[in-house]
């Protein structure tokens, strides 16, 4: 259910870009674990921790193609004096029965393979012969084109300590060992280990499933032409864009024209698929912003406790933004305004972290750093408002990008930050240290 019921219901009510996201962070629950295929848990959280059940690497094995000698035997070994092994055979990598090797023998051995029986060292090809009875080689040749070099003599040129080139059993990790904490997000280094310790499953909290709609009768799909007074749908692109990159696997809706059942009959078709609506556009006080008409009294006869509620915030750009939850499974809804940046900034602050939430992470916001503002004059900002410009940040400064309209797109694609001036700053002197919201 939503919280918007314990806040002020005053429509001149300004909410503080605290206050909102408050609300919406006490509404979203992390969504409940599954057990997922490895690949399908990809850029998923681990709800558990994972114990190790068998040793990495699970027994000793060489980590070069060689001979696996005694140490004693090429102890003081030259290539003037070489020591002269006979070769018992080869052990290759996943070979079921190791051959033993005993005094003044030699196995020829694979990367990866299990140090035989009576071995204690690996002496790399390149020390010794490889059998052919000539100077040092570079390799061996393959087994199909020479199979009498697993048989025969060695030379080995150059002495080798105990356990050289062998990979200890469980100098990865050992058998009881934490592999992985609770938590962690799962990309391919953490899918690789989970599969190395024998999990093809695991269990986690799935990706949000984030259906993105804009509004708007004047939108247009790239790649159509525009007509007068259209312009194309960027939006939905950036937002659904947006809401992968934090992490969901994100659905984007074509463009809905303004007519309020059309909306209304959108977003309850897509509920089958979210676990987290995001509009764009119409949350204003316009005659046709359609968000506010379809939603406004959704769900509170049908549904009771969800519903959206349509607020004024405290901050520039970004003003009218919506929140609430709809449907029989109380799916929460983020409806933004419609200006790019406007949307994009709203949901840098609210969206972003909503999703993070619903994956169960512990921190669900962008990183925020201070860095020195270098610009050609002083930043203003309303008063009372907290304003978000679009800044480049770089070694410890940053300088604004683009005007403070909040329709303009090309600044935001230079932008890897957010300027954060307070609401109780007007002015921002260039040198004056500001706290910076990172995008990238």
């Amino acid at each position: 259910m939503s919280t918007a019921a314990t806040r002020p219901t005053d429509q001149d009510h300004l909410w503080s870009v605290d206050e909102h996201l408050e609300d919406i962070l006490a509404t979203v629950r992390p969504l409940e674990p599954i057990e997922l295929q490895l690949l399908d848990a990809q850029g998923c959280v681990l709800v558990e921790d994972v114990t190790v059940p068998v040793s990495l690497p699970p027994f000793d094995n060489s980590s070069m193609d060689g001979y696996a000698v005694r140490v004693a035997d090429v102890a003081g070994a030259s290539e003037e004096f070489p020591a002269v092994l006979d070769v018992v055979g080869d052990v290759a990598a996943g070979q079921a029965e190791p051959l033993q090797v005993g005094p003044g023998q030699a196995a020829r051995i694979m990367t990866g393979a299990p140090l035989p029986p009576g071995a204690e060292t690996v002496v790399p090809v390149e020390w010794t012969d490889g059998g052919l009875g000539e100077g040092p080689v570079t390799g061996m040749r393959a087994r199909s084109l020479a199979p009498e070099g697993a048989e025969g003599q060695v030379h080995v040129h150059r002495p080798a300590e105990a356990r050289a080139h062998v990979r200890a059993e469980g100098s990865d990790v050992r058998a009881g060992d934490r592999a992985l904490d609770a938590g962690t997000v799962l990309g391919p280094p953490q899918i690789a280990l989970l599969a190395a310790i024998g999990r093809g499953t695991v269990r986690v909290r799935p990706r949000p499933r984030v259906v993105v709609m804009s509004t708007g009768s004047e939108l247009v799909q790239p790649d159509e032409s525009l007509g007068t007074g259209q312009i194309y749908d960027s939006n939905s692109f950036a937002l659904t864009a947006a809401a992968r990159d934090a992490g969901a696997i994100a659905y984007r809706v074509g463009a809905v024209a303004d007519d309020a059942e059309t909306l209304r009959s959108t977003i309850e078709d897509q509920l089958v698929r979210a676990d987290l609506v995001v509009t764009t556009g119409g949350v204003s006080v316009g005659a046709y912003d359609v968000v506010k008409e379809a939603l406004s009294s959704v769900g509170d006869e049908d549904e009771p406790g969800s519903g959206v509620d349509f607020r004024k915030l405290a901050m520039q750009p970004g003003k009218p933004q919506g929140f609430g939850t709809i449907g029989p499974d109380h799916t929460p809804l983020l409806a933004l305004p419609g200006n790019p940046v406007s949307s994009y900034v709203s949901f840098e602050l609210f969206v972003r972290p909503a999703i993070r939430t619903l994956m169960g992470l512990d921190d669900v916001h962008r990183p925020r750093t201070r860095a020195t503002l270098t610009a050609d004059k002083a930043l203003t900002s309303p008063k009372g408002r907290r304003q978000f410009l679009r800044g480049v940040c770089a070694d410890g400064s940053v300088a604004p990008v683009g005007g403070a309209g909040s329709h303009l797109v090309a600044a935001l694609a230079q932008a890897n930050a957010l300027i954060v001036v307070p609401e109780d700053v007007e002015s921002v002197e260039p040198g004056t240290e500001v706290e910076v919201v990172q995008l990238g």
